[in-house]
């Protein structure tokens, strides 16, 4: 698919530091920081939250030295509440930065405001106007300020609110509104025309962006369906690294749009490395059937998929493959093996990636002899377990034209 369904190019908004680094149980050194930060300049994203400047000493030096060794085309950003004292911790930290941003979240939720805040709406519009105001300032003209609505997916009955909170924000001074699914509770579509409401409101007033969590294990849906309705800025984290089920995987989402024929100004290539590196570094395991990264992902073993994979193996777009492995950086490819599932064409594709040639008669022999063994031991096969069976056939085909 090459078609561009918009004219707009996605920003891709990285929260791995902060929001993906508060959530490990070992949360990151400057020094582990600052490889990640490199590698998501590798990566290519637009912009990268380098932490919680307020929330600790060590929090504030690191956001402070990676705004200084920050490139001049990355924006910065450290999140705070809305408070001012935590507003200018921030500004104080990234302000070395090319393009400095002061990101500020306050809840925009009936259930928030009444349970967590305990003030009426209009404090509540008042507090977001006091501390994107006194952003706005501290920012001046070199730098941007974003305001995001905490627990707006819990907006389903007050969303009019919540497009007052964000317009005030914009009047005092917000460049970018943020839209957070602070907890997944509902299925996409409703957080979804949520999204076209503010977006409907508030176009060419501000940039709209999204950032969600993957409570039900949909986020990279919301996020990427979010972006064909006008939202712009998406936030994501490597590895889907977060709170609890964690953020939107920027994997999954690059790819969704990059195959829908968007323009994904990343280095596409640098997406496997850095998923091997952030689970090294975060000690979490990458499960083997993780979209795009997991080990098992580009594996075959059922018959029918074999075939069509070995059919269309010399295309870019493979017939059991989301896609091409080389695009992402993985240089193993797609891999077929064997089990009891599998079928002759698998055993073709193994002896012939080891310079064997077979013919149809004797694979038709080897098969179920493989599947058989396989059933026995309970296994998929290995490659040295099938050359030691094919090698015996070999002999028994030998032995047969000596005594022919």
């Amino acid at each position: 698919m090459n078609k561009h369904f918009t004219n707009r190019k996605p920003f891709f908004y990285d929260v791995t530091l902060r929001d993906g680094n508060q959530a490990l149980r070992k949360p990151w050194n400057l020094e582990e920081k600052e490889i990640i930060f490199h590698q998501l300049v590798k990566l290519g994203v637009d912009a990268i939250e380098v932490g919680f400047a307020s929330a600790s000493e060590s929090d504030f030096k690191s956001c402070e030295h990676l705004a200084k060794i920050a490139t001049d085309n990355i924006v910065i950003s450290s999140l705070s509440r809305a408070k001012k004292q935590e507003i200018e911790i921030s500004w104080n930290a990234i302000r070395h930065a090319a393009k400095p941003r002061l990101h500020i979240v306050y809840p925009v939720s009936s259930f928030a405001i009444e349970n967590m805040l305990k003030i009426s709406n209009e404090q509540v519009i008042e507090n977001v106007k006091e501390a994107v105001q006194y952003a706005r300032k501290l920012a001046g003209d070199r730098g941007t300020v974003q305001f995001s609505g905490e627990h707006f997916g819990d907006c389903l009955d007050t969303v009019d609110f919540a497009i007052k909170v964000f317009q005030a924000a914009i009047d005092a001074g917000a460049d970018v509104i943020n839209l957070a699914n602070t907890v997944e509770r509902y299925r996409p579509m409703i957080f979804l025309d949520m999204i076209e409401q503010v977006v409907n409101s508030l176009a060419g007033n501000a940039i709209i962006s999204v950032h969600t969590h993957n409570d039900l294990g949909m986020a990279t849906a919301t996020t990427v369906e979010s972006f064909f309705k006008g939202v712009t800025q998406i936030e994501t984290s490597l590895n889907g690294l977060g709170e609890r089920a964690g953020n939107t995987n920027l994997f999954e989402v690059a790819c969704a749009l990059y195959n829908c024929g968007e323009k994904v100004d990343l280095n596409m290539e640098e997406i496997f490395p850095t998923a091997k590196l952030v689970s090294k570094m975060s000690g979490i395991p990458i499960h083997e059937k993780a979209p795009l990264i997991g080990s098992d992902v580009f594996a075959h073993r059922s018959g029918i998929h074999q075939d069509g994979v070995n059919k269309t193996k010399h295309l870019k777009k493979s017939a059991y493959g989301a896609i091409d492995p080389s695009v992402i950086g993985r240089e193993d490819g797609h891999r077929i093996t064997f089990t009891s599932q599998s079928g002759g064409g698998a055993i073709k594709s193994i002896l012939s990636e080891k310079g064997i040639s077979f013919s149809d008669r004797d694979i038709s022999e080897l098969q179920p002899i493989l599947k058989n063994y396989s059933d026995e031991i309970g296994r998929e096969l290995t490659i040295a377990d099938v050359l030691v069976f094919a090698e015996k056939i070999k002999l028994e085909r030998n032995e047969e034209m000596v005594n022919a």
